[in-house]
């Protein structure tokens, strides 16, 4: 049986995120960075497939939590003969990657189990192992791995199968281990003294610090804001959809994709929690990422890239048929074949981000207006054609409303760029109005086509019948007022069609939507707070709060979200943890901030 998604807290040093579970037991890390293949890969496997586990054996009571406003795990173990506690880590060091973990005893005495199974490109590789005395060397290829501990795991033979290791330790007594990846022609990388878990969190403090959250909410909202800080490349300035890849959507289904790369969509909105939460820096460093990316053709454009805004191989999907995958759910998938749709939307998202961006501080630079308008400017002659929609489809293109609403944000939010914020239009002053008659064509064609007297809603697409939880964003970016009976309208069949007994949202209903795959999945998170933030603009303040509180549920004991939640079973589903769903909880706790201060988010 897999380890419940719940179960996993997150460690990060700016380049790549680590999953350890609540027993001790690091079941997911890709080195050097989060797009890179995985060298612990049990997640979705077995421990066969790499994992690096330290825990207390026997343990009756495990507590965790994260030290202040950091990534630095604290777990505490209880068994019947004594009390530890374990500090997990990433600290940040330039060209190499440490995961330093440490044990100490507070009482009584333990056994510790120490074992180390090291199995590069997605646990396909096994790799050579060589010990002096002092260290464990593990290469494969391009990779390698350095252990330095107190003392080493056992090393069977040198092919090193796995490493293990069980001693017991007595009140006072501490274990300490680090693991470094460096580029494997490199020689064995010095013992320097290591980043300590207390530097590690001044570092992250140093950050949250700058932050602007109100005191309602402010745990839930800082420790997503740290999550949107963690998914961020320090280097690069992409921005992860997820730190995983091929966790289902439903346990056993097909719904399992890779959201290790950097979506214009989720980056763009992440940019806009961050600025609207006082973090200018890094939507500075997104829209440099974004002039890179984007560099070329506005024709090129894609919807997704490399963290490092490449059109690398590894975005191309292709399935891992060594990999069980987590609880037997099959595929397991990298890369992600969504890289060649056409999804509408994401442009508008891009523009409403840099819209935020230059309100909270940031104006635009010549280079990235620059971008920008050669961007709307082919949008002008794309905008009328079907697409893939937000969540990706891979059934039938159509016309989604959603998609259409967001072309509209995205000639508006150019508009505005000149008329609030004076953007230089020299030589192109004929641009303007023809992005002004585009915001206008485009909305009366949604008003005409997309809406549906029968449901008193707009619909998913041009035809249907049916709604689409994405439909809340017509409030988000100001298509209709929040007192137009068809906004109104539309958040309630939202509401009544894709809404549980419990609250939590749907994004569609799979039954009626021909997204080219079978089977169904659980409720959305982000809808579910898309849903609060609608709530609030339409005035039910209190039925947004309410919701609010119901759906921080879906969070696990330290303040994680995946991408979906099965509020039945109280489950974690999806990839984890999920920048979509942190940016949501983000906006629509802005929301009711600013609903309860009577003023617009």
């Amino acid at each position: 049986m897999s380890t419940p998604i719940a179960d996993y807290a997150a460690l990060g040093d700016g380049r790549t995120v680590a999953l350890v579970s609540r027993e001790g037991s690091v079941d997911w890390l890709c080195l050097p960075d989060l797009d890179s293949p995985a060298c612990f890969a049990a997640l979705l496997g077995t421990p066969e497939n790499g994992r690096w586990a330290l825990g207390v054996r026997g343990a009756t009571q495990v507590s965790r939590r994260y030290v202040g406003d950091s990534f630095v795990l604290e777990t505490e173990y209880r068994t019947p003969t004594g009390r530890a506690r374990a500090l997990d880590w990433m600290p940040t060091r330039d060209g190499h990657a440490d995961l330093s973990r440490k044990i100490e005893v507070l009482e009584g005495e333990v056994t510790l189990v120490h074992e180390l199974v090291v199995r590069f490109d997605y646990g396909a590789v096994e790799p050579w192992v060589t010990s002096d005395g002092s260290v464990l060397r593990i290469v494969a290829g391009p990779d390698s791995l350095t252990l330095r501990a107190d003392r080493l795991p056992h090393q069977p033979h040198a092919l090193g199968h796995r490493h293990a290791d069980v001693f017991t330790l007595r009140a006072g007594e501490t274990f300490s281990a680090t693991c470094t990846w460096t580029p494997s022609w490199e020689p064995v990388p010095a013992a320097l003294p290591g980043r300590s878990a207390e530097a590690t969190c001044v570092d992250w403090e140093r950050w949250s610090s700058r932050l602007v959250v109100a005191d309602r909410h402010r745990g839930p909202v800082m420790r997503s804001l740290l999550v949107l800080r963690l998914l961020t490349h320090s280097l690069t300035g992409g921005i992860a959809a997820a730190a995983t890849t091929s966790l289902p959507e439903l346990p056993g289904g097909e719904r399992n994709w890779d959201y290790r790369f950097c979506w214009l969509r989720d980056a763009a909105l992440a940019v806009t929690a961050l600025a609207r939460a006082g973090a200018v820096d890094e939507a500075s460093t997104w829209r440099d990422w974004l002039v890179r990316a984007l560099a070329g053709r506005p024709a090129d454009l894609q919807i997704m890239y490399a963290l490092d805004g490449s059109r690398s191989d590894k975005l191309l999907e292709r399935t891992r048929d060594h990999l069980p995958g987590w609880e037997a759910s099959s595929p397991v998938r990298t890369g992600n074949g969504a890289v060649g749709q056409v999804q509408h939307d994401a442009l508008g998202e891009v523009l409403c981000a840099l819209d935020v961006a230059a309100h909270a501080g940031l104006p635009r630079s010549a280079t990235s207006w620059a971008v920008e308008r050669a961007l709307v400017n082919d949008l002008v002659h794309r905008w009328r054609q079907p697409d893939h929609g937000i969540w990706e489809v891979r059934g039938p293109v159509q016309h989604f409303v959603q998609s259409k609403v967001m072309t509209w944000a995205a000639f508006d939010r150019a508009v505005r760029a000149v008329e609030e914020h004076g953007q230089d239009m020299t030589g192109h002053e004929d641009d303007v109005a023809l992005w002004r008659r585009c915001r206008a064509e485009v909305r009366t064609e949604v008003l005409t086509h997309g809406w549906s007297d029968d449901l008193g809603s707009f619909v998913q697409h041009y035809g249907a019948d049916h709604v689409d939880a994405s439909l809340l964003s017509i409030l988000r970016v100001g298509f209709l007022p929040p007192d137009d009976p068809r906004a109104v309208g539309t958040v309630r069949r939202v509401q009544r069609d894709l809404s549980t007994a419990s609250g939590f949202v749907r994004r569609y209903a799979t039954e009626r939507t021909d997204d080219g795959l079978s089977g169904s999945e659980a409720t959305f998170v982000a809808c579910t707070f898309w849903l609060v933030e609608a709530l609030c603009a339409i005035g039910e303040t209190d039925e947004a709060e309410a919701l609010f509180e119901r759906a921080l549920e879906a969070c696990n004991d330290v303040g994680l979200l995946a991408e979906e939640y099965d509020p039945v079973a109280r489950a974690q589903l999806g990839n984890t943890p999920q920048a979509l769903s942190h940016l949501a909880l983000v906006g629509a706790a802005q929301a009711l901030d600013a609903a309860h201060e009577g003023r617009a988010c």
